[in-house]
């Protein structure tokens, strides 16, 4: 059976909001403010055969990447109603603290589908607070590593003997498992309103659409040999600068990124698995598509994403990768745009290209010594300028898609103050079209207690396109001394980490 134009775009949305409930379901039901408020967690529905039907309007970086999740447990052989558990980076996940649960949705007795929800935990063990360390060398430093398994008693057990927040993890999980149903319940009520062979098929046409669309507007910006070199800033063990290097051709409807040139795997916690790098590449194509193309497993066969074994965006177990997931995916889309650009495309003027992690954890919380805590967030800044529009300011841009922490909800579950929070004036790049500007954020610490901080752009600042002037480079400082871009430190009572974001880039020659 195949859909007329009405039936298709009703289907599409029914698809659509299962998927926006669950991660309304996720949001509304965790208990930490990373989820809770932050809302670093995305949901996505997949067919019977391993292919993403819909998604909700979440995180580039998880979404991008889930397919490699659903096909891990697909090896498994699932049974209906299974639910699994992953973070393995190496085996389907992304980084060690986003923590997928995945559900075999039972449709008339089979595997009629998978609900996938993944969301960012504040820690998962480690060697440090919050499983965020700036200078973890392997991947067993940053966590408990976790590859596709049955999500039993057993094995939720053993995760939480291993994190030092475990009444908080065990209720953010029991938040996937209700999303997770929340995904089937939804499924299984279009099948008794449409029908099973209806509902199959609507999932079917949906990609084939969303397939030929992205072809088509591809074909209209053909283009091929654009290349680029942007660098990140060190790994957390070496401060010297690391090369994503990209060649794009866009030909007969494909889009065809190539990393080779790109350093190798690094030291430190930069690297990142290939899934990751196509997240990246699959969020630069979506920006290059009509509005309207459905954004499902249609528009990832568009795409094609290559780099040789072992470098820094492909990189091979047990290389770390926490940095991987959250800066490095950034660059890669920095790359991938800027390429674009010189090639005459029209896109914007490079973002923050950060997400300026930052992470804190202790032992301590208002004098209830013993009492194990961990606290994550990114911080926005400026996007970059397009050919028709200023940057917007004070945003997370390009692979984060979240919100901040209230100063109020910070203030009250932990032992931090929040000293200053206010748009970075100026700091946008000029041009015809200014970038947005960055923030400045100001952390006090109240107890003792470990930070850990992952950012880019405190070297190189964002560019500027046709013209525009470049954003300006973020800083992030301690006590009035300035620190380098990824850094682990200790805080004592009374110390002030301030965070200043970078800009966009303008677009244009300034007026």
């Amino acid at each position: 059976m195949t859909l007329d134009a009405v039936g298709l775009e009703v289907m599409g949305h029914a698809f659509a909001s299962i998927a926006e409930e669950m991660g309304l379901v996720l949001i509304h039901s965790s208990v930490s403010p990373n989820i809770r408020e932050r809302r670093d967690c995305s949901a996505a529905l997949f067919d019977a055969e391993g292919t993403m039907v819909a998604q909700a309007a979440h995180i580039p970086v998880h979404l991008g990447a889930m397919p490699e999740s659903v096909a891990a447990v697909r090896a498994l052989d699932p049974q209906p109603g299974d639910v699994f558990i992953l973070n393995d980076p190496y085996a389907g996940g992304s980084h060690l603290p986003d923590i997928t649960l995945i559900g075999a949705i039972e449709v008339e007795g089979a595997v009629g589908g998978y609900g996938v929800v993944r969301a960012h935990h504040s820690d998962v063990g480690g060697v440090q607070a919050g499983s965020m360390p700036s200078g973890a060398r392997e991947i067993f430093a940053e966590g408990v590593i976790l590859p596709a398994v049955r999500l039993t008693p057993e094995v939720e057990r053993l995760l939480l003997a291993n994190v030092r927040t475990p009444d908080a993890r065990r209720a953010d999980l029991a938040a996937q498992r209700a999303a997770v149903e929340r995904g089937a319940d939804g499924v299984r009520a279009l099948v008794k309103r449409y029908g099973w062979a209806t509902v199959r098929d609507a999932a079917r046409d949906l990609v084939v659409y969303a397939e030929r669309r992205a072809r088509e507007a591809l074909r209209r910006i053909a283009a091929t040999g654009l290349a680029a070199t942007d660098s990140l800033e060190g790994d957390g063990v070496d401060h010297a600068d690391l090369a994503i290097t990209v060649r794009v051709d866009i030909r007969d409807g494909a889009f065809h990124a190539d990393f080779t040139g790109t350093a190798p795997a690094a030291r430190g916690n930069v690297n990142c698995p290939l899934a990751v790098a196509r997240s990246a590449v699959l969020f630069v194509v979506r920006t290059l598509l009509p509005a309207d193309v459905p954004t499902n497993g249609g528009v990832e066969r568009a795409v094609r994403v290559t780099a040789p074994e072992g470098c820094l965006v492909n990189a091979r177990h047990p290389s770390a990768v926490a940095a991987g997931n959250v800066e490095t995916s950034q660059r890669i889309a920095d790359t991938v745009f800027l390429a674009l650009a010189r090639g005459g495309v029209a896109v914007p003027a490079q973002g923050q290209g950060t997400m300026n992690n930052v992470t804190f954890g202790g032992t301590d919380v208002s004098g209830r010594e013993g009492r194990a805590w961990t606290y994550y967030e990114t911080i926005g800044g400026g996007q970059g300028a397009s050919p028709t529009a200023p940057g917007p300011s004070g945003v997370h841009v390009g692979m984060s898609n979240t919100r901040n922490t209230p100063i109020e909800v910070l203030e009250l579950e932990y032992p931090l103050r929040v000293r200053g929070y206010a748009l970075r004036w100026g700091s946008g790049g000029a041009g015809k079209w200014a970038g947005g500007d960055g923030v400045i954020r100001e952390f006090e610490a109240l107890v003792p207690m470990e930070a850990s901080i992952l950012a880019e752009r405190r070297r190189h600042a964002p560019q500027g396109a046709a013209g525009g002037g470049h954003g300006a480079p973020g800083r992030t400082i301690l006590n009035g001394t300035p620190l380098p871009s990824k850094v682990g430190t200790l805080l004592e009572p009374g110390d002030v980490l301030r965070i200043e974001t970078p800009g966009g880039g303008g677009w244009g020659t300034p007026g």
